[in-house]
Formats: structure tokens, C-alpha cells, sequence
């Protein structure tokens, strides 16, 4: 809990305030907020998953009669993802936004939305995560004494981009030396549909495809177009072989300390930002690629029949089926359709 004393009120007053997104903001109040929390993410204070929390924070505080204070430290201010992930277990922060494979290294089960080639489209992705397997995530995630908000909040499809070819189908994938994250499932994927993947961390990522030690890359649109891979990179296939999101997680006994009141305000704050951020995220990768074509890069959309069927065949499903469980895989397969 985080019940603030005069003293520590003072403290905050006289503080440096965190970073404030966009303008706008809401009067000072005369008292301090009985809850003064902090909130860390990984992405720039431009990202809409940064302008829609911090309208949520804004709301909250008004909502809650100036009882909640969410200040939100973006852009790494707090650490890097593991750090982060340590303080929100500790309570040295309140909340945090880990994508599901960053969770996944607490909680393997959160790993299952990033299974190759599961969801066809977000009507997919929706159902599952807001349904029973994202209930079924947000257990596993209470097993560790922390909350997650029912709602997720995009970070978007991967795609495939290559100096070489177009990936049209699953045998395109034949031997491409193809850049991946430092994770077992998408380096598992790859090696299932006969690629070879190299495990690099993405501060390579640019100088390994300009000096061809890989050929191709996956990665969402924006990070491809921020990051100017469309430079060293001629075709982008939207493959959409991975979907990831960003679990908005709480510290257990912060929230359990929350009145029911404030729980109900700040609860339907965050939800309702993540459901507008979707789709922020939807736009903006529309906006993306049309930009991305505008400098050169050539976009097609292959079918995802042959790249399940190829991972059907090299057993890459049965064995993730037995790593994150019986009852999980068929939450997801009530969604998705069968996979193994």
C-alpha cells in the first residue's frame, strides 16, 4: 500500500515530477492523493500505449477525487524489462506493462499467445485473450502475487522482411538466415519450418543485414520502419507468425491494499485505455505500411496454410502443446482452431 504520511506527502511535492505526456493535465489539488503510484514501461512517451495511459492516469485522478496519483516514468527510466519485471514483484514499482514474452520468464504459460502461426486475425487474438485463455493467463500471473487487468494491450503482428526473396510460402523459408529474438518458442518456430535462425539482440540487427550475416528479420511494422530496416531489407511479407501484447500488471499487495472503490476506478481507467489503444495500434500500422511502401519496400500476404502444415509436420506444435499443458493449449485451440 502506499498510504502516504505528511511527511512523505511533502517529500513528493518537492519532488521532480515524472514525465507528463502531451500537454493537458488537471489542476493541482490542495490535498496529496492517499495513493501515489509509479508506472514503468520500455516504449517512447510518443507510443499510443504511453498517451493512452497517461489519459488513464488523468482520468483516475479525477475520478477518484485526486485519491489516486498514477506518475508514469516511460522510455527505459526505471531499467530494462528484467529490472522492471523484478521491481513490480518487490514493490519497488506499482505497475508495469511486460509484453508476454517478458512475463513468460516468470510465467511460462504467458508465452502461449505467441505460438507460431495461431491466430489468423485480431477477431482471433481477441477472443482468446479477452476470453477464457486470458483468464487462464491471468491466474497463472496471480500465482506470483501479481494482478493483471483483464484487457491487454497491442503490440501487433510480426512480420518477415528479406534482401533476398519474397516469403510466399513455408518452403521460402528453406535455409533463410534469419535474425530472431534471444527467446526458445519463435527460434524453436523458426527451425521447425527449416529456416536458420540466429539469435541476436536487436541492437545487431541493422549491421547484420547490412553485412549479410543474416538475410532476413521479423519484427511489427513500426519497430521495422523506426528502426530503418526497410534501408537493408527489400521485401516485407506480413506473415503474421507471431501476435504479442503487453499484460498492464499491478504488485499484488498494492492492489490488494486498494479500497474496492479505488479498485473499480482504476481498474476501468486502464481497461477502456487498452481497448482505445488497440485501436491506435490498428491505425498506425495501416499508416506504417503505406509509408514503408513509400520508400521502397515491396509488401505482399502469403497464406498461413502451408507454414501450419510444415510446423504440423516437424512436430513444433505437439511439443509446445506438452510445454505449456493440456488445458491451455485447448483454451486456445477453442479460438484458434486445432493446431496439433
Amino acid at each position: 500500500m502506499k498510504l502516504l504520511t505528511r511527511r512523505s506527502a511533502l517529500r513528493r511535492l518537492c519532488a521532480v515530477p515524472a514525465l507528463a505526456v502531451a500537454g493537458g493535465g488537471f489542476p493541482l489539488i490542495a490535498r496529496a492523493a492517499d495513493f501515489t503510484l509509479k508506472y514503468g514501461n520500455n516504449l517512447p512517451v510518443t507510443h499510443p500505449l504511453n498517451i493512452r495511459a497517461q489519459e488513464a492516469a488523468e482520468r483516475i485522478l479525477k475520478e477518484s477525487n485526486g485519491r489516486v496519483d498514477i506518475k508514469i516514468f516511460p522510455n527505459n527510466q526505471l531499467g530494462g524489462d528484467t529490472d522492471m519485471l523484478a521491481q513490480v514483484r518487490s514493490g519497488g514499482i506499482d505497475f508495469f506493462t511486460p509484453s508476454a514474452l517478458v512475463i513468460a520468464t516468470l510465467v511460462p504459460v504467458a508465452a502461449i499467445n505467441a505460438v507460431g502461426f495461431a491466430f489468423k486475425d485480431y477477431d482471433q487474438v481477441w477472443k482468446a485473450m479477452d476470453g477464457a485463455l486470458g483468464a487462464h493467463v491471468r491466474a497463472a500471473i496471480a500465482q506470483r502475487k501479481l494482478y493483471a487487468f483483464e484487457k491487454m494491450w497491442d503490440n501487433g503482428f510480426r512480420q518477415t522482411t528479406s534482401s533476398k526473396a519474397p516469403v510466399n510460402t513455408a518452403a521460402d523459408m528453406d535455409g533463410l538466415k534469419i535474425r530472431v529474438p534471444v527467446s526458445s518458442l519463435p527460434i524453436s518456430m523458426f527451425k521447425g519450418l527449416g529456416a536458420a535462425p540466429a539469435s541476436l539482440q536487436f541492437s545487431e540487427v541493422y549491421s547484420s543485414l547490412q553485412t549479410k550475416v543474416v538475410d532476413a528479420q521479423e519484427n511489427p511494422l513500426p519497430i521495422i520502419q523506426v528502426a530503418k530496416l526497410y534501408e537493408v531489407q527489400k521485401y516485407c511479407s506480413l506473415t503474421n507468425h507471431i501476435w504479442d501484447g503487453y499484460w498492464f500488471i499491478a504488485n499484488g499487495r498494492m492492489w490488494e491494499g486498494l479500497p474496492a472503490d479505488l479498485k473499480t476506478v482504476v481498474a476501468r481507467g486502464i481497461n477502456e485505455a487498452g481497448l482505445a489503444q488497440r485501436e491506435d495500434i490498428k491505425k498506425l500500422n495501416a499508416s506504417v505500411q503505406s509509408d514503408l511502401e513509400a520508400k521502397g519496400l515491396q509488401f505482399n500476404q502469403p497464406s498461413a496454410d502451408t507454414f501450419r502444415q510444415q510446423l504440423r509436420t516437424a512436430g513444433f506444435y505437439k511439443e509446445w502443446q506438452g510445454r505449456f499443458g493440456d488445458e491451455a493449449w485447448g483454451l486456445l485451440e477453442q479460438s484458434v482452431g486445432k493446431l496439433a
